[in-house]
C-alpha cells in the first residue's frame, strides 16, 4: 500500500515521520508532500498535490493522510480530480482536519502575526465561503481528532470537546465513513502510535 502524508500548516513533512515510521513497519510504502504557506497561496499548493496525486495513483492502490491544512488540501484536491476519472485511493485519513470554518483561524485572522505567517491559508481556514467550497469525500474517509484540549467553557470552544487547536464539532460531516476521538493534542496526531494502529485496523493489516 502506498501512502502519501500531508503535513499542516506551519509543520513540515519531518512531522509526520514518526507515523510513516509505523505504517513502513507494517509494510505500506509511504512518501510525504511539503509546503509552506507563507510564501505559497493555497490554490498553488492545491494544483501542486493534485499532480502528486496522480503520480501516487500511477503506482497501485494508495491512501491518503492528511494533518489539519493537509486535510483541507486533500479533500480541494480530491473535489478536482474526481472529475479526472484518476484511480480512487482506498481511504483517506483526516487528522484533526477541519471540515468547517476554523474558530481559533477565525479568532486570530485580524492579527497582524497571524495574517503574515499563514497568509492566504490562515485566511482560507477563516472563510465560511471558501471551506464551504471544499467539498465532501466521495471515498471511505475517517476523522481521527484528539480530545485532549482545553475543557475551559470560555475560550474559543466554548466547552466543546478539543484538541487545542480544531473542536470535535470541526471535524465532523455526515458524508464520514467514521470518525474516530483519541486522547491526544492537535500537534502529536501525526507522530501517534494510537493514530497508526487506527489506520492499519482500517486497512485491515
Amino acid at each position: 500500500m502506498n501512502v502519501l502524508f500531508v503535513h499542516g500548516m506551519g509543520r513540515s513533512p519531518l512531522s509526520g515521520w514518526p507515523l510513516m515510521y509505523q505504517l513502513e513497519q507494517a509494510g505500506c510504502h509511504t512518501q510525504s508532500f511539503g509546503y509552506l504557506v507563507c510564501i505559497e497561496p493555497f490554490s498553488s499548493i492545491q494544483a501542486r498535490l493534485e499532480k502528486r496525486i496522480c503520480e501516487l495513483a500511477s503506482f497501485g492502490p494508495y491512501i491518503l493522510v492528511g494533518h489539519s491544512l493537509g486535510g483541507v488540501l486533500i479533500r480541494a484536491a480530491l473535489g478536482r480530480l474526481q472529475q479526472d476519472m484518476i484511480p480512487a485511493p482506498e481511504h483517506v485519513f483526516l487528522l484533526g482536519s477541519p471540515i468547517m470554518p476554523s474558530r481559533l483561524a477565525q479568532k486570530l485572522s485580524p492579527n497582524i502575526l497571524f495574517r503574515t505567517l499563514t497568509r492566504d491559508c490562515g485566511q482560507m481556514l477563516a472563510s465560511s465561503e471558501r471551506m464551504a467550497a471544499v467539498g465532501a469525500i466521495v471515498y471511505p474517509t475517517t476523522s481521527i481528532v484528539g480530545v485532549m484540549g482545553i475543557s475551559w467553557k470560555q475560550g474559543p470552544f466554548h466547552g466543546d470537546e478539543n484538541d487545542g487547536v480544531v473542536s470535535v464539532s470541526e471535524v465532523s460531516a455526515d458524508w464520514l465513513t467514521d470518525e474516530v476521538k483519541l486522547p491526544i493534542v492537535h500537534s502529536f496526531l501525526p507522530s501517534s502510535k494510537q493514530v497508526a494502529g487506527v489506520i492499519l485496523a482500517r486497512l485491515h493489516m
